[in-house]
């Protein structure tokens, strides 16, 4: 037993040895890699004019740095020249023409500044009907919308353009049109499968055909969806209306 506890005394004792070194391995690490950078992050310092001070936390760690906080919760709102006006001037929305003209890095870019100028945008809307007023200038939030669809667009061309260069395929995944039971027409993705197609269960009881007695419902379920459409625009023409007798100088949108 005396053997085993001073065996196990002997293994400790190694085992914080080892700790130790690599405590100081670390430690020369980070010494070295701090007399590299040390006359960068003093000069950075010294053009601020901060006191620096090599064994302080300012000194130990690199200069980071990020975008500059410049009106806060305000970016969420529009500009504060534009309060309380009725009309707000904007530009035409980015044509797709105009987006295949610029570089990858350029629509990344633009991306976001539309996506801030859409959540602006929602905010400013959101505020206006909390105030029951009309919001200034709406078009601009539809102007936005177009411009980052287009953008969206040209974006899945040159994706599709490369896809086809290097493997022959327009779709990210290889599939084909089918038809399901109800008559719906849908893309179907192929996968792999572990055995043939003929020999997978689960395969042969799905069924990429339409029976000749559902043709009639298909027709009928057509002319209820172009029901439901006709609905929607008169309900949407009538509260259109009801705005205009309700608010005069309200500019009704082109149909």
């Amino acid at each position: 037993m005396a053997f085993f506890s001073s065996g196990g005394r002997v293994l400790t004792l190694c085992k914080y040895f080892q700790n130790a070194c690599k405590i100081s391995l670390n430690s020369r690490k980070c010494v070295s890699n701090l007399s590299k950078f040390q006359p960068q992050i003093y000069c950075h310092y010294k053009t601020v004019g901060l006191p620096y001070s090599p064994t302080s936390s300012q000194g130990q760690c690199r200069s980071v740095y990020t975008t500059i906080c410049r009106r806060g919760l305000d970016e969420f709102f529009d500009s504060s020249e534009n309060w309380g006006e009725s009309t707000v001037k904007s530009g035409a929305p980015w044509t797709a023409k105009q987006l295949r003209a610029k570089s990858n890095e350029d629509l990344h870019k633009l991306w976001y500044v539309l996506l801030k100028e859409k959540n602006m945008l929602l905010t400013v809307e959101q505020e206006a009907k909390r105030s029951r007023v009309q919001m200034p200038s709406p078009e601009r939030l539809r102007k936005v919308e177009r411009s980052m669809i287009r953008l969206d667009t040209v974006v899945k061309e040159r994706e599709t353009a490369l896809r086809l260069l290097q493997t022959g395929q327009e779709k990210a995944r290889p599939g084909a049109w089918r038809r399901s039971v109800f008559g719906y027409v849908y893309w179907y993705r192929f996968r792999e499968h572990a055995i043939p197609w003929y020999m997978n269960r689960r395969y042969k009881r799905k069924r990429f055909f339409t029976p000749k007695f559902v043709e009639p419902y298909i027709r009928l379920r057509i002319e209820k969806s172009m029901k439901a459409k006709s609905r929607k625009e008169r309900c949407e023409r009538e509260t259109l209306a009801k705005l205009k007798e309700k608010f005069p100088h309200m500019k009704v949108p082109a149909s």
